[in-house]
């Protein structure tokens, strides 16, 4: 029986998630609740949630499809981090751990999507 979570990118997503979820979110002020906040949440399940929905597809180009709508909600992570730390939300140490669990996804998910794309 196949499993995404056997898929260390998609493991690697998860963490990414439980960290945004306990350690980051919870220093956005409540002026962010329905606004930033809530974007960065929807952008950040979106990665592990796009790469399980594609696996359970019957086909490489789908499951591609959902690797490339994942890739999209890492970019906009990286935003969302961004801006936050420029609005002064997060200290450095935040950001910069968000990146570090953010970028082994990344470049995992654009190895992934290369490799069934050949």
């Amino acid at each position: 029986m196949r499993d995404f979570k056997k898929y260390e990118v998609w493991q690697n997503a998860h963490q990414l998630t439980l960290f945004v979820y306990k350690e980051i979110l919870p220093l956005f002020p409540k002026s962010e609740q329905f606004e930033l906040a809530s974007q960065l949440k929807r952008a950040v399940y979106s990665i592990p949630l796009n790469i399980a929905e594609g696996y359970g597809r019957n086909s490489d180009v789908d499951f591609c499809r959902f690797l490339d709508i994942a890739l999209g909600s890492v970019h906009e992570v990286e935003y969302c981090i961004l801006l936050a730390n420029d609005l002064a939300y997060l200290r450095l140490a935040e950001h910069d751990k968000v990146l570090l669990l953010l970028s082994p996804v990344k470049a995992k998910l654009i190895n992934l999507i290369k490799t069934l794309r050949r």
